[in-house]
């Protein structure tokens, strides 16, 4: 039985007591302190010093120092008064009742502590997540405008090639132009000087007419074949056109139109995927994405999710435009507690289900409720139980949604330890 502790002192203010006990020897490491507003108790083998304040204090204020043998108490008053006593006389029960009231409050506050560092580190989870959410955005933005002026200086370089071979176009038929004009005069150079000899030997010939017929009809027709030019020598020109993929000329009103034709195309071919090394030992009808789909479901079902998912990513690789696809290896990534997986493809399955029309209700329910899952296992209580109530938004009457529902509010609201 401890041996209980009377050498005490104690004085007090209006505000304040001030108790100082003696350690009477015993190591400070082996001394242990216990208070609350209405008991103080300090424990150091094989003593014990115990009282019943006689009023209420600030126990959360209060300090105790130990030093020199001695433990100092500065314990502030809840209510400014001088006390008539340090401590109450009450029985053994009534003591029994205040110790155990003093144990359940001391309890209930490091409980209370315990919820709040709990919930403080939850909101700094949160908060970190969302600043790294926000960073990647800003990355990914910066990214996107990087991309943005490339595009646009590759574009202006572009038009600026264009307009040079324009322009040398332009000066290229100025010359041909201009060497055909100087042509054309040295033709008619070359006409008016026979036309003008031609003139002359008709005028000679009228003052000859005494020489008979027959030598005048020679000379006529030696003079036709003298005004007569010589023809043009036979040459062949070489002309290169710029190679296009459509069968009509250039037209800068469709340019746009058929980069989008072509990037269509491209897409497309992308969509067949025969160089996708996976394809070469695939039968013909095993490279269908709905073929791939049924295979995955089947490897789901026998809980081979890891074969389930590369099933998946095949067929998305096939066509990603099926949302069931990433519905599916959304269920995949919770089963193996890939939960961000499981997040990206639940969010990427609720984009292409839209927009939202009864027939694609039930896959956005899905949707939501698998994403609404991989948050809370990831303690994002708040973003998953979002997620439910837009699943009970689609389908009002589930009970298990209901439920599960009110299970996240309860664990938010503290009332429910998380499971």
């Amino acid at each position: 039985m401890p041996l209980l502790v009377s050498d005490y002192n104690w004085q007090q203010t209006k505000t304040a007591v001030f108790i100082s006990v003696p350690l009477r020897g015993v190591c400070v490491r082996d001394a242990d302190v216990f208070c609350t507003e209405n008991y103080l108790k300090v424990n150091f083998s094989p003593f014990l010093f115990e009282v019943f304040l006689y009023a209420p204090i600030d126990d959360e204020n209060s300090k105790a120092k130990i030093g020199n043998d001695t433990i100092v108490f500065t314990l502030y008053k809840k209510e400014a008064a001088m006390w008539e006593t340090l401590s109450v006389s009450v029985d053994k029960e009534m003591m029994q009742r205040i110790r155990e009231k003093s144990i359940l409050q001391a309890q209930k506050r490091a409980k209370e502590a315990t919820e709040a560092k709990a919930t403080a580190r939850r909101e700094d989870q949160k908060y970190a997540l969302n600043v790294m959410m926000k960073i990647e955005e800003e990355e990914r933005k910066k990214i996107e405008d990087m991309k943005e002026k490339e595009r646009i200086k590759a574009t202006k370089e572009l038009e600026d090639w264009k307009e040079c071979q324009r322009k040398a176009e332009e000066q290229k038929r100025i010359q041909r132009e201009e060497k055909f004009c100087e042509q054309g005069k040295k033709i008619e150079e070359e006409r008016n000087k026979l036309k003008h000899k031609s003139l002359t030997k008709i005028s000679a010939s009228r003052n000859l007419a005494t020489k008979g017929r027959n030598s005048e009809n020679i000379f006529l027709e030696k003079l036709k074949e003298d005004s007569i030019p010589a023809p043009r020598s036979i040459g062949s020109i070489k002309i290169n056109f710029t190679p296009r993929v459509f069968p009509t000329a250039l037209r800068e009103s469709q340019v746009a139109e058929e980069e989008e034709w072509l990037h269509k195309q491209a897409e497309a071919r992308r969509a067949l995927n025969t160089d996708i090394p996976e394809l070469f030992d695939l039968k013909e009808e095993e490279k269908n994405p709905e073929w791939l789909k049924d295979k995955g479901n089947k490897l789901f079902a026998t809980e081979n999710y890891l074969a389930a998912i590369n099933a998946y990513n095949l067929a998305i690789r096939l066509n990603n435009k099926i949302p069931l696809l990433y519905l599916n290896r959304a269920a995949c990534h919770l089963k193996l507690k890939n939960l961000h997986k499981a997040i990206e493809d639940s969010s990427k399955a609720l984009e292409l289900l839209t927009p939202p029309v009864p027939d694609n209700a039930n896959g956005r329910m899905k949707a939501y409720i698998r994403r609404g899952t991989a948050f809370c296992q990831l303690e994002l209580y708040i973003e998953g139980l979002q997620d439910y109530e837009a699943a009970l938004k689609i389908d009002p009457s589930n009970k298990i949604v209901q439920n599960d529902a009110e299970k996240i509010r309860k664990i938010i609201q503290g009332t429910e330890v998380k499971s």
